[in-house]
């Protein structure tokens, strides 16, 4: 079976309004449409193909800000409920992508979180299912909204290693974002990789190819990184946002 794959950046308990999450989502889309070409285009989803490439996404604040409000007063959300968005990059077929996001939710049991879906055939895969533009996908999402953890990876090694009922900020993939408030990395093994992303955290890079559940090696490389990261506890779950 082919292994499909995810990109998702999580947070937990950050009350904000709905100009910050514009102004955050803003960045994040102007730092995605630099990752690929078919990335430069956002569209809000529809019932229909026809119906959902008349809404096109603007990804200014302001126009995503309105978005949030008129969110709110419709679903009459409160104000620690955060705020959601899922687009679509209008692409069909092979190359389509999608994405997901909460952002201001000030609750302890809900994380915020920005979810990445690439490609899964053709070209476009091809292109996106690389380690240095995941890399780029992943650090944007961090630079964008300082989140705690994120991590890039297929289902199913997520669904070999982690139990559905894991909290985020538990397991280990192909490409992980920690950021500093969760503490230093330990040393890791080669072939693992390591950047820095700016002041705000650390991404780990465990295999310079697609990294797959079905490859004995990437998964014992996987296991052994992550003895050593739950020894320096960073695998914990994610904590309330300290203000």
């Amino acid at each position: 079976m082919k292994e499909t794959y995810y990109v998702g950046a999580y947070w937990l308990s950050r009350r904000e309004s709905a100009e910050t999450c514009a102004q955050r989502a803003e960045s994040f889309f102007r730092l995605l449409a630099s990752c690929d070409p078919s990335l430069a285009h956002w569209f809000r989803k529809g019932r229909t193909l026809e119906e959902a490439l008349k809404h096109r996404l603007e990804p200014d604040a302001a126009s995503l800000a309105k978005v949030f409000h008129q969110q709110a007063q419709k679903e009459g959300r409160f104000a620690d409920d955060g705020f959601s968005l899922r687009g679509w990059n209008g692409q069909t077929h092979e190359a389509a992508s999608t994405l997901s996001l909460l952002c201001g939710d000030a609750s302890v049991w809900v994380s915020n979180s920005c979810l990445f879906n690439p490609p899964e055939e053709g070209p476009a895969e091809e292109r996106v299912l690389q380690t240095s533009v995941l890399a780029q996908i992943l650090r944007a999402m961090a630079m964008a909204f300082e989140p705690e953890w994120g991590i890039a990876t297929s289902s199913q090694h997520r669904n070999l290693v982690a139990p559905e009922s894991a909290r985020a900020g538990t397991f280990v993939g192909w490409l992980m974002y920690f950021s500093h408030r969760r503490g230093p990395l330990p040393p890791l093994p080669p072939p693992v990789h390591i950047e820095a992303v700016e002041n705000k955290g650390t991404l780990v890079i465990l295999t310079p190819e697609r990294f797959t559940a079905s490859n004995p090696a990437h998964v014992e490389l996987a296991r052994d990184v992550a003895e050593r990261l739950a020894q320096a506890g960073l695998l914990t779950p994610l904590r309330p946002w300290e203000t």
